[in-house]
């Protein structure tokens, strides 16, 4: 048991850390790995993927062991990252050193997890796309922390539920990687060739569906449009916050007005995220809902193709989508004739079923892993977040 919790002192942020704001060119950096938001998982302190820096090009972030990695772009997928190698990461990052004679650096990376750092962190971005937050603004934000003897007892709890989530993270990783073997040996690689399979049919998307792109009502943000309660709102942070197959609620809502101004799609639906590093993500709708334009959407799908089929050969196209097929450099997207030209190798309906009742056995306990892994990562939120809000009171 912890001991009655001490009264907390008020910080601004740039006394708990400092930015480390070294910006070179990958060719020139002396080192081999690169960290993009991509390779970093949602409320995971570990990186366990990156590129290499020869597949890079623009000025990078350096950084080095115990430095933070935190996600200015998109806030709210909550990436917050501690590197345990050298390396550079993409500029959509922060590089934050803390500073130990107020803060533990063991400590920091758990308190930018909590949603007490990231509701304020999220309160103070910019921009209605892709919302981020700049140093100015984090800098003189003030929180309360206790002090660093304190602060050594509360990681030595917090590191042993890290623990917890580590195991369901590794497990995590094994079930994905199985549901990527059965995604490329059931459904077939990114471009099939016809004489691999020679009992199906071969079309382009654009055959079998019509592809559109949503719609943003514009001025993004106009109170007219949005935080309403009309119709929910399909964006790509909530198309890519989890690999779950299906959406069946949203952040946001639209009001009427905006709903007018933006592209309804119906339940059933499956979409993909078109737009920013994180394109290239399918989701099913489980309810009618409205979709800025970095979402397309395959309406009136042929009664050939099981919705769940082609979410699976999306999903498993997400890397060559990325990689070869999107174009724009720094925003990188998709339009809607290049997901209407992509190949597909279509088996019966009988065959459909079978591949997805396969692969959909592996999703479930993903699912269920997932689960289990958010419960874990709400009782370490929680319990840092109840606990600095009684020592608060003290205050």
């Amino acid at each position: 048991m912890l001991e009655r919790p001490s009264k907390l002192v008020s910080y601004r942020f740039d006394q708990l850390a400092d930015q480390i704001n070294k910006r070179v060119m990958p060719d020139e950096a002396d080192v081999d790995r690169y960290v993009g938001l991509e390779h970093l998982d949602p409320d995971s302190l570990r990186i366990r993927r990156w590129g290499d820096t020869s597949e890079v090009e623009s000025t990078k972030l350096l950084f080095k062991p115990g430095d933070i990695i935190f996600g200015k772009r998109r806030v709210y997928q909550r990436k917050v990252a501690v590197a345990d190698f050298e390396g550079i990461c993409s500029a959509h990052a922060m590089v934050l050193r803390a500073k130990p004679e107020t803060v533990l650096p063991e400590f920091l990376p758990f308190f930018m997890q909590s949603d007490l750092f990231m509701e304020r962190a999220l309160s103070i971005s910019v921009g209605s796309l892709s919302p981020t937050i700049n140093w100015k603004a984090l800098a003189k934000e003030e929180f309360l922390l206790p002090p660093v003897q304190e602060q050594a007892r509360l990681v030595e709890l917090l590191h042993a539920n890290k623990a917890a989530v580590e195991s369901l993270d590794t497990l995590l990783s094994s079930l994905r990687t199985m549901r990527s073997s059965l995604l490329k040996a059931l459904i077939g690689p990114a471009e099939p060739k016809s004489e691999e399979y020679p009992d199906r049919e071969f079309y382009r998307l654009g055959e079998l569906s019509n592809v559109v792109r949503g719609s943003t009502p514009r001025p993004a943000g106009d109170s007219r449009f949005f935080r309403g309660d009309f119709i929910p709102w399909v964006t790509v942070g909530e198309i890519t916050k989890n690999d779950r197959m299906h959406i069946n609620s949203t952040e946001e809502s639209l009001t009427e007005l905006g709903s007018q101004k933006s592209r309804t799609i119906p339940s059933g639906t499956v979409v993909l995220s078109n737009s920013g590093w994180t394109l290239g993500v399918p989701k099913i709708l489980q309810i009618t809902a409205c979709a800025n334009d970095g979402v397309a959407a395959f309406l009136d799908l042929d009664e050939r193709v099981d919705p769940q089929f082609l979410y699976y050969r999306l999903f498993g196209l997400t890397t060559f989508l990325r990689q070869v097929i999107a174009a724009g450099g720094d925003q990188p997207n998709l339009n809607t004739d290049r997901i209407a030209s992509i190949p597909i190798a279509l088996p019966s309906r009988e065959e459909q079923a079978e591949i997805v009742k396969k692969i959909s056995s592996v999703q479930t306990m993903i699912d269920e892993t997932w689960q289990r892994h958010q419960s874990n990562r709400t009782l370490m939120s929680g319990f840092l977040g109840d606990h600095l809000q009684r020592s608060g009171e003290l205050v």
